[in-house]
């Protein structure tokens, strides 16, 4: 019997071609997509991460 349909691969995350990182700009810091998406400058490291992963989350 072949495969069906629902045993096919499954589709790439959304963050497929994303890749955010924080980077510190004096006592601020931010988060940046290879997408061109930059977050709030943050005094936060903690929030400038929390900023990264919803923007990665969101499709």
């Amino acid at each position: 019997m072949p495969p069906s349909d629902s045993a096919s691969a499954p589709p790439p995350g959304p963050s497929a071609g994303h890749s955010a990182s924080t980077i510190e700009r004096g006592s601020f810091c931010l988060a940046r997509c290879t997408c061109g998406w930059s977050g709030p400058a943050r005094r936060s490291r903690d929030l400038a991460r929390t900023d990264a992963a919803k923007h990665l989350a969101t499709p």
